[in-house]
Formats: C-alpha cells, structure tokens, sequence
C-alpha cells in the first residue's frame, strides 16, 4: 500500500536574493528594475517617475557637455582634528567611504560648459558619508566659487547631503559661514548662481548655500529641510502638514523657484545661464 501513499513533504519558501549589479528596487513605487535600462533613463523608475540618487560624476555627465574639463582640489582630505570614534575611529569611516564612491570626499567641483558656456561648479554625492559636510567640503565649495569670480563665469551647486559632519565638530558648522561668504562675493561681482537640490538636502547645506540661489531648481519629491519633523514639532508644537519638507510643498510656498525632471535639468539650466548672463 506504500506505493500508492504520497510523502507529505515540508514546503521551504526560499528566499531570494536580487542581484545588485542586474536589477535594483525602486523606492517610490516597489518596482523591480533592470539596472541599465535605469541608468539609460538617468535613474529614474519609468514606472512611477520616481528620482533615485545618483553619484556625482553621474550627474556632471548629465550637465555638462564633455564633463568637468578641469577638477579642483582633487586629493584634499580630511583631517581627523577631534580625534574622533564613534562605532568605529573616524579616519577608518573616511578611508571605507573613499573606496565606495573612488573620491577624496562628498563633493566633485571643477569648471566645465553647459552647451558652450563655461560654469564653475559643486556636485555632492550622498555617497560618501550621507554627503555631509566637513571641513573639505565647505573648503572646497568655497575655492570653486572663488574660481568663478576669478573667471568671472557662473556657479552651479547640486546638493545631495544630509547636514554637517559631527565628527568634525565646530569645525563643520564653520563651514556655513565659509560658504556663504564666498557666495557673497559672487554676488558683488554680479555673477550668477544656481542652486539644484536633490533628495535628500538638509542640515547645515540647506541652511548655508544650498538655498542662497538666485535661482533655486529642486528635483521632484526631493527632502528638503534643515531639521527633522520631530525637532520641529517640539519646537513650534504645531501639527506640521504632510509632505511640508517636500520640493513639492516648497515650491507651492516659494522657497523652490522651480521642479525640475532630471532629464530636464541641462537644458533648463542652459537657458537660465542664457538669461543671467
């Protein structure tokens, strides 16, 4: 009779495992995309339109014509002045994050065209530690704008960063000054700047030059804001609005000029450098 009886046999559910060089998860919609039909359509989900992140020189090669035809600081490094060690020392953290993003840290500057006309400019990468803000960081944004009033071309920053650094103490927050200064200058000379935000911009970057744009261009759906909702609902102790940090909700209330599809960004940014300058 054992012939005609089944084994019940125990169902395993396997768990499987996408592979991230082929297919990558699309965090607006769930969608599961072929990774290079993504970066043909500059990582965009062509499901729900959602706007991934994208590293650094993927973005100059977006902008600009041939890419960055000279790099600025290109081997500055970060020091470690606080001797700092949080899970793990700081200089360790440094060191894991350049060999993930193949840079000396969260930001690419240097001069370039946008269809002919030359821009010096700012382009952070989330990257490398959450794209904050260190000494390097605000040293190097300052140098390329002072680049650009020594050329006498327009700025362009693109901001990607999740605030200051904090294992580099005041010495990040000094930054903010740093920056904006430089940007003061800028103006005095009459040249134009523009300011791109993408998801997320916040902390000290949104609240030094990543907002100090004659024009300010956002990204759709990009997180923008200085701090958390929790910090400022404890601090107003008022019901704060869905999607209040949103580009969307900023452009409606006038802090963003303008949303704008990445695949829409250059030819945006050609014609605004047409009319400024």
């Amino acid at each position: 009779m054992a012939w005609f009886r089944k084994e019940k046999q125990k169902l395993v559910a396997q768990k499987r495992e996408l592979a991230a060089d082929v297919w990558e998860k699309c965090d607006g919609c769930g969608e599961i995309l072929y990774t290079r039909r993504l970066a043909e359509n500059q990582r965009v989900c062509p499901e729900c339109g959602h706007h991934l992140r994208i590293s650094a020189p993927e973005y100059v090669n977006l902008l600009f014509d041939e890419g960055l035809v000279e790099e600025f600081d290109p081997t500055m490094r970060s020091a470690d002045p606080l001797g700092f060690v949080d899970s793990k020392p700081y200089p360790v953290r440094v060191a894991q994050a350049e060999r993930k993003v193949g840079g000396y840290d969260a930001v690419l500057t240097g001069v370039g065209r946008i269809e002919g006309r030359e821009v010096c400019a700012g382009v952070m990468d989330f990257g490398f530690i959450g794209g904050s803000m260190g000494s390097v960081v605000g040293e190097k944004i300052a140098r390329m704008v002072e680049q650009g009033v020594h050329r006498a071309c327009p700025v362009l920053i693109v901001s990607a960063s999740g605030g200051a650094r904090m294992q580099e103490g005041i010495f990040s927050l000094m930054q903010l000054a740093k920056t904006s200064a430089a940007l003061q200058r800028l103006a005095r000379a009459g040249l134009p700047y523009i300011s791109i935000l993408t998801h997320p911009t916040t902390g000290g970057v949104t609240a030094s030059f990543a907002m100090l744009g004659d024009v300010n261009l956002a990204e759709p759906g990009a997180l923008i804001g200085f701090a958390g909702p929790r910090v400022i609902k404890e601090t107003i102790r008022q019901v704060l609005p869905d999607g209040f940090q949103r580009s969307e909700f900023l452009e409606e209330h006038g802090m963003v000029d303008r949303i704008v599809p990445r695949g829409e960004m250059r030819e945006t940014v050609a014609l605004l450098l047409h009319h400024m300058s």
